[in-house]
C-alpha cells in the first residue's frame, strides 16, 4: 500500500502542471478547416522534410564514425569511412542552405 500511495503521489507530481495548464490550450480547429495560409502550410511542410534529411545526414555521419571505430587500422577501411563522413558534412550543409533559402523566400512570400 505504501509503495502505490508513494507511486500515486510521484504521478500526481509530475501531472499537476499539465492539469494546471489545460485552460490556456486554445481550442482546436474542426477538422478540413485550416485557418493557415498556403505559404505557412507549404513552409511547415517543407521545413518537416528539411528536418527529416537533416536526422539522414547526422545518421550518415554516425555510420561513417562507427565504419572508421570499427576499421582496426585498415587504411582502406578508414578511407571509406572518411568518404562516408565527408559525404554527410557536405549533405548536412546542403540542408541548412536549403532551409535558409526556403525560410527566406517563405518570409518574403508571406509579408
Amino acid at each position: 500500500m505504501k509503495k502505490f500511495l508513494k507511486s500515486a503521489g510521484i504521478l500526481a507530481i509530475t501531472l499537476a502542471p499539465h492539469a494546471a495548464l489545460a485552460q490556456l490550450v486554445a481550442p482546436a480547429t474542426p477538422v478540413g478547416l485550416s485557418t493557415e495560409s498556403l505559404e505557412g502550410t507549404i513552409g511547415t511542410i517543407l521545413n518537416a522534410v528539411l528536418g527529416l534529411v537533416g536526422v539522414i545526414a547526422l545518421g550518415v555521419i554516425l555510420y561513417g564514425g562507427f565504419r572508421w571505430m570499427t576499421a582496426a587500422g585498415n587504411e582502406e577501411a578508414v578511407g571509406e569511412a572518411k568518404k562516408i563522413i565527408t559525404a554527410g558534412v557536405i549533405g548536412l550543409i546542403i540542408v541548412i542552405v536549403a532551409w535558409a533559402v526556403v525560410s527566406f523566400v517563405i518570409n518574403t512570400v508571406a509579408v
